[in-house]
C-alpha cells in the first residue's frame, strides 16, 4: 500500500491532500471543529515530546522527514507540517479491506505486515500487466486507497520491483532484468542485509547489488561466513526460492507503549496502571479476535537509562481475557525491582494454542498489583 497510515488518514480529512503531514504518537490533539465548520489541525512545530514519526505523506517526505523519524527532528525539517495521531483501528480495518481484496484475486496470499502481502498469482488467469491491474482495481474498489504493485518469479524481486514505482505503480521483471535493474540498487535494498552488513560490504567497497554479484561466492563466505555468504552471492542474483507461505501460527501477541516522559513506579503509579492495564485489553482482544489463548505471559520494561529488562510467567490453564492477563504479568512486576524511572512498558502473551483445542480456562489467581 502507498503511504498506508497517511492514505488512511486522508480518507478521512480529505482536505489533507496534497499537504504535509505526518502521523506521530497519540499525544496531538484530534483535529477541532471551527466555528465555520472547518476543521483546525495541530502542526508538527508545536510537537514537544521524544515520539517518532509512524508515517508521512508524499509531500512531507519532500522535505526529508520519513518513518521511523524522532518527531522532534522532524519539527525542525517540516515544521509547518500537519500533525496527526495514530488510528490503528482505523488502519486495521482497512488493511483488512485491502487483504481481502487481493485474495478474491488470488486466494494463495502471504500476510507479511498491515499493509503490504505476497500473492502467488501464478494460476491467475491473464498475462502480469493484466494481472497488477486486477489487483489494483480490486483494491481500490474496496478502498479507495492505491497501492503499488511488482510482479516478478520470487519473492525477493516482486519485494524489490514493488518499491520501484510508487506511489499507484506498477513494475514487471524477469530475471532478465536483474542486470540491468536490480544490480544499480543499493546493497541494503535487499531484506536481510541490515546496516551492519552494509556498513562490512561498504568497507570493502561494495555499496550496490551488482557488486555483490561481481563477487567470488568463496570470497564472500570467507568474509561474511558459509550461510550469509552463500546467501549473498544467491540474491545478488536475483534467486530465492522461498514459497508463497498462506498460513503461520502465531508464536506470540505482545503491545507496547512508550512513554512521552519517563514515570516513575510511585509518582505515577496511575498513569502507568492506566497504560499496564490498556496494555492488557489490547493484548487480549488479538487473542480474542484471532481465537487464541495463552499459557505464557510476560512484561517488557525499558528504564530512564535505557537498559531494558523482561519477566514472564507460565501459566496453569491458559487464558485469553484482560483481567487474568494483567493479573499473570503484575506477577511478572513483583520480579522487577522498580526503583528507576519507566521509558516504555509492554505486554506479552506466549505458548498460543487454538481456543478450540482447549477442555477449560480457569487463570491462576495472584494478589499483587501495580
Amino acid at each position: 500500500m502507498d503511504a498506508f497510515f497517511a492514505s488512511c488518514e486522508l480518507s478521512q480529512y480529505p482536505e489533507l491532500r496534497g499537504k504535509a503531514m505526518v502521523v506521530a504518537g497519540r499525544r496531538p490533539d484530534a483535529p477541532r471543529m471551527k466555528p465555520d465548520g472547518t476543521r483546525e489541525f495541530s502542526r508538527l512545530r508545536d510537537y514537544v515530546g521524544r515520539g517518532v514519526l509512524t508515517t508521512a505523506t508524499y509531500e512531507a517526505r519532500a522535505f526529508g522527514v520519513h518513518s521511523g523519524m524522532p518527531a522532534m527532528k522532524a519539527a525542525r525539517l517540516a515544521p509547518d507540517a500537519i500533525l496527526l495521531p495514530v488510528n490503528f483501528d482505523l488502519y486495521r480495518t482497512y488493511s483488512r479491506l485491502f487483504k481481502d481484496a487481493v485474495r478474491s484475486i488470488s486466494p494463495s496470499m502471504e500476510d507479511v505486515g498491515i499493509d503490504e502481502v505476497y500473492a502467488d498469482v501464478s494460476l491467475t488467469s491473464g498475462d502480469a500487466e493484466v494481472i497488477a491491474r486486477k489487483l489494483k482495481s480490486a483494491v481500490f474498489e474496496a478502498t479507495n486507497l492505491t497501492c503499488s504493485v511488482g510482479i516478478a518469479p520470487n519473492k525477493l524481486l516482486a519485494k524489490l520491483c514493488s518499491d520501484m514505482q510508487k506511489p499507484d505503480g506498477i513494475t514487471i521483471l524477469t530475471l532478465e532484468d536483474v542486470q540491468s535493474r536490480i544490480w544499480p540498487m543499493a546493497a541494503n535494498k535487499i531484506n536481510g542485509i541490515g546496516p551492519k552488513a552494509a556498513a562490512k560490504l561498504a568497507s570493502f567497497g561494495i555499496t550496490t547489488i551488482g557488486e555483490i554479484a561481481a563477487r567470488d561466492e568463496r570470497w564472500l563466505i570467507e568474509h561474511f561466513g558459509r550461510s550469509y555468504g552463500a546467501w549473498l552471492r544467491r540474491v545478488s542474483h536475483g534467486l530465492d526460492d522461498r514459497p508463497v507461505v498462506t498460513y503461520s501460527e502465531p508464536v506470540s501477541m505482545s503491545r507496547e507503549t512508550t512513554f512521552e516522559r519517563d514515570l516513575h513506579a510511585v509518582r505515577h503509579r496511575q498513569e502507568l496502571g492506566a497504560a499496564f492495564t490498556r496494555l492488557c485489553e489490547q493484548v487480549a482482544l488479538d487473542l480474542q479476535r484471532k481465537g487464541y489463548l495463552a499459557r505464557k505471559v510476560g512484561i517488557k520494561l525499558r528504564f530512564n537509562d535505557f537498559k531494558t529488562v523482561t519477566r514472564d510467567i507460565t501459566l496453569r490453564e491458559p487464558i485469553d481475557d484482560a483481567k487474568a492477563l494483567r493479573r499473570a504479568a503484575t506477577e511478572c512486576l513483583k520480579r522487577v525491582e522498580l526503583v528507576k524511572s519507566i521509558r516504555l512498558l509492554g505486554v506479552k502473551a506466549g505458548n498460543l494454542q487454538a481456543a478450540g483445542e482447549v477442555s477449560g480456562n480457569e487463570s491462576p489467581q495472584f494478589t499483587l498489583d501495580f
